[in-house]
């Protein structure tokens, strides 16, 4: 079977979502119980920088366990934009870049995905110049860029940001970037993983302390080391990269998804379900496994990559703080919270990552929760049952933990402004329907229909 080219889009205005994604609704019909197995997809985190460091590569590059995903298929757009050739197979990515035509990634897609500033690092080592618009994404936080930007100065980059792009560029005759000590003031994800990409193929030897520690940049490190890099100390708060003239092809699967695994651990704690999963990596959910264990769950690692749940009858409070990794991450606080709604007793949730990241309480309330809001610290008031409702999504894990809070309501929750989910999660509710769940999506405006199939999710990759 011949894997499919992606090309520029010639009009990418409807990429932002999966097709019609924002003109449906999901409709759950709640306190179903789960059963069964569900298998996770590749992690989305890693899949979109490791198709970012796979510029780096002027030979082919094959990226396995690639989640078919909205995100996936914008970044897909972005590298073709600057002359990268893509086919996609199945879960398999066939990328060359050894014919880079352009530095400049297209406005109209990098306003879509955070991600998409990742290309900077790479285009910068590879070509010695890039311009990027100031990237976009979910509306959580400010996720300001200047950590990237004095990294790669510290480098030997000259940067300015000029009309929303950044130019980068490196002067002297072999346009290399230099080695170089960097500290980080935070432990940034997004600038770890450009730095650590920038560094791969430049002079001589660069330090990055105070490094994200975070699974998706050790996947980074290990394909870029795949492909013949250098790098000592990815996972840990010290990162050594020593620079080398050039990277070889590689195949190399993606991680899966922890974020994805713990929504679905949540899924089986809050409908007071038995389910299993695979393929997970039990040390990326230590934190989450820990909440769960002190909420009265029992969790049950089967073999290395098999993990099963068993929930308490009931859920005890918790509070949670969210932090960078090892801490408990951002990225599980809404889901969390959704199954705190249901707990005994008061939690308190305080979000410190992202500061826009508490719009889902509205919501939730609107379910039936008790929660208070104050600052970026709620406090989860256990109430005895949610109740279906009209709700919307904000963000992307905003909308798992009103999908999940949905599977545990009385009666119909019905959620609109899909393409946040489609962003994040493959095939969602097919997973969900496979356990048992009760849900389907409908164009917004139709009448609830218990008996309709569910239909499945299309990310929009071509």
């Amino acid at each position: 079977m011949e894997g499919k080219p992606i090309t520029p889009a010639p009009n990418t205005s409807n990429l932002s979502a999966s097709p019609e994604s924002d003109q449906q609704v999901l409709q759950i019909w709640g306190r179903e119980p789960l059963k069964g197995h569900v298998k996770i997809s590749g992690a989305k985190n890693s899949a979109l920088v490791v198709m970012a460091g796979a510029l780096l590569c002027s030979d082919d590059c094959r990226l396995r366990n690639v989640p078919s995903l909205v995100d996936v298929a914008l970044m897909a757009q972005i590298l073709a934009a600057v002359g990268v050739k893509i086919e996609q197979n199945a879960d398999v990515l066939e990328i060359n870049a050894s014919q880079l035509i352009d530095a400049q990634a297209p406005y109209e897609l990098v306003s879509q995905l955070r991600a998409s500033f990742f290309i900077i690092g790479p285009l910068l080592a590879r070509l010695g110049f890039a311009k990027v618009p100031l990237p976009g994404g979910c509306a959580i936080g400010a996720r300001p860029v200047e950590l990237h930007v004095r990294g790669l100065q510290a480098l030997g980059a000259e940067v300015h940001i000029d009309h929303g792009t950044v130019h980068a560029y490196v002067k002297g005759p072999n346009k290399r970037l230099k080695g170089a000590k960097i500290y980080l003031d935070y432990p940034s994800v997004g600038a770890t993983e450009t730095l650590m990409m920038a560094a791969t193929l430049a002079e001589g030897e660069t330090v990055i302390e105070n490094a994200a520690q975070e699974p998706e940049v050790a996947d980074l490190a290990n394909f870029c080391r795949a492909m013949g890099a250098k790098i000592q100390g990815a996972g840990t708060n010290t990162i050594v990269i020593s620079g080398v003239p050039k990277l070889h092809s590689v195949d190399y699967p993606i991680i899966p998804d922890r974020i994805e695994a713990g929504t679905f651990l949540v899924a089986g704690a809050i409908t007071h379900s038995e389910i299993s999963l695979s393929p997970i990596i039990p040390d990326h959910l230590t934190a989450v496994i820990a909440k769960l264990q002190t909420m009265g769950a029992k969790i049950i690692v089967e073999s290395p990559d098999i993990m099963r749940i068993v929930p308490g009858r009931t859920h005890s409070a918790t509070d949670i703080e969210t932090l960078p990794y090892p801490g408990f991450p951002t990225d599980m606080q809404a889901q969390f919270m959704a199954l705190l709604t249901l707990s005994e007793g008061d939690s308190i949730i305080k979000e410190t990552v992202f500061e826009n990241r508490l719009r889902h309480v509205a919501e939730l309330n609107r379910m039936g929760a008790d929660i208070r809001v104050k600052g970026n610290v709620a406090v989860v008031r256990g109430v005895a049952r949610l109740s279906g409702a009209p709700v919307i999504a904000t963000d992307l894990r905003a909308s798992a933990a009103l999908v999940l809070a949905g599977l545990a309501a009385d009666g119909v929750t019905t959620i609109s402004s899909l393409q946040h989910l489609d962003r994040g999660y493959e095939q969602l509710e097919v997973k969900l329907q496979k356990l048992g769940a009760k849900l389907q999506r409908v164009k917004e405006g139709e009448p609830a229909n218990a008996e309709a199939p569910v239909e499945p999710v299309r990310s929009g990759l071509k």
